[in-house]
């Protein structure tokens, strides 16, 4: 029963999550429901210590959707990987309920140490495509991490994180709903910058004309009391 539970647990999020569905017999196509049916079977092989028996399955989902969940990595309910192609999910890693990935997502960690060395994500959270999350700190929950952007640090709960380094340029977030987590709806910092910059430059501007106009008056002022001082 467990098994057919959990069919239908994937099918049933998949079908949710992606608008190009149009079937439940396409669910069976996708690199996310493969290499999740990979990853239950290897997480319970290697939590029974069997690990070459694991990796050898987690290889093999590897292998065939370009997605490298590690069997020791633990995954809440609601898990999605969106395409997926180059998703890398390190052994430490620990991930919350309704978590979903674009593709090019690596949870990995910062070099060889031992123990803890991967990130763990909260509940309610969406890492968009090529975003890296590097070393052992936690994404809180209903946070949302920009394209690209490279994290190396704790992420407060309710955050959207963009860039390279990547840092928190929003704060407060309510709890996302599956269907509206986007990728492109994010804040760009640069370009909040270079806005402020350019209206500082445009007001400046301003304050010059201005300027040039008071002065260009006053010469006219002190040119006519010359006049009538020399007349």
């Amino acid at each position: 029963m467990g098994f057919i539970r959990n069919l239908r647990e994937e099918i049933s999020i998949i079908r949710e999550r992606d608008p190009a569905i149009h079937s439940s017999m396409e669910v069976f196509l996708y690199p996310s429901f493969k290499v999740m049916m990979h990853y239950r079977l290897a997480h319970k092989l290697y939590q029974k210590r069997h690990f070459f028996l694991a990796r050898y399955i987690s290889q093999r989902g590897a292998r065939k959707t370009g997605i490298e969940i590690h069997p020791g990595a633990r995954i809440g309910k609601g898990f999605f990987i969106d395409h997926g192609n180059g998703v890398i999910i390190g052994e430490t890693t620990v991930i919350g309920d309704n978590v979903t990935l674009y593709q090019g997502v690596t949870l990995g960690g910062t070099g060889k140490e031992h123990g803890k060395r991967h990130p763990t994500i909260g509940n309610n959270v969406m890492i968009s495509a090529g975003a890296k999350v590097l070393g052992s700190f936690t994404i809180g929950d209903n946070s949302k991490i920009g394209a690209g952007s490279v994290v190396l640090g704790e992420v407060p709960p309710n955050s959207t994180v963009v860039g390279v380094p990547g840092r928190v340029v929003k704060r407060g977030s309510k709890a996302l709903p599956q269907e509206t987590m986007n990728q492109t709806d994010l804040p760009d910092p640069v370009r909040e910058d270079i806005s402020c910059l350019q209206k500082a430059d445009t007001e400046m501007t301003n304050r010059l004309f201005e300027l040039e106009e008071e002065l260009k008056a006053l010469r006219r002022q002190l040119a006519g009391e010359d006049k009538r001082q020399q007349s």
